[in-house]
């Protein structure tokens, strides 16, 4: 399963991407109003850190708008994913701008038919909403196994399920056994991926016992 990083930190995204672990990054209007700064510059730099797909969501709802807006925003780097809303505005500028040879990032998907209607625009991702669903009492692991499915009877779609909205480390990992393609996780649960409290417990354990060797590597 490929990482993604939810974030418009650049200072994040640059720290996270020397480990070797960053396959991409998504970036929404809200994420770049935290940044402070103009959208454009922001997507220029990550892409510049990051080879992989770097998602800039149009700010327009109409179809028309939307490719203008993706077709500026596809000419930023050569690893945009142009994101756009999950509608019917949106499926047809999904279906141009995949046509263009542009990579598509459908968001704010809560079906699996609404991934299927995206797949068969043409989209390059799925984003459907994990946390979201969770929020209002509904089973957000769910979705992502229908739309696993969905896709895998179909080998003709070649769009990846990509799982949003994580809120924890079980997410992750649910979305790992699911069959996702790819996670998009904010910087602070990546960070928890790698705690473990018999970790921390055995590698004090090593390190008590080295001491008393007295011994150095170095």
């Amino acid at each position: 399963m490929k990482f993604f990083v939810d974030t418009a930190d650049v200072a994040e995204i640059r720290a996270l991407a020397e480990t070797g672990l960053l396959d991409g990054v998504t970036t929404n209007p809200s994420l770049i109003m935290k940044s402070g700064r103009p959208m454009t510059d922001v997507i220029a730099e990550i892409c510049e850190i990051v080879p992989g797909p770097v998602s800039a969501e149009v700010a327009a709802t109409d179809a028309d708008e939307m490719i203008a807006e993706g077709r500026k925003l596809a000419k930023i780097a050569s690893n945009v994913t142009v994101k756009v809303p999950l509608t019917w505005a949106g499926l047809k500028a999904c279906r141009t701008l995949s046509g263009e040879g542009t990579m598509v990032n459908v968001t704010l998907c809560f079906s699996a038919v609404q991934a299927l209607l995206a797949a068969k625009a043409g989209a390059s991702f799925i984003s459907p909403f994990i946390g979201r669903l969770d929020d209002i009492g509904l089973d957000g692991m769910q979705l992502i196994q229908e739309i696993r499915q969905v896709y895998d009877n179909y080998p003709a779609l070649e769009t990846e399920l990509l799982a949003a909205s994580l809120r924890t480390s079980n997410h992750v990992r649910d979305c790992a056994l699911a069959g996702a393609d790819v996670a998009t996780i904010p910087p602070a649960i990546i960070h928890k991926l790698v705690e473990h409290p018999l970790t921390d417990k055995g590698l004090d354990a090593f390190l008590s016992d080295w001491k008393k060797t007295g011994q150095s590597i170095l």
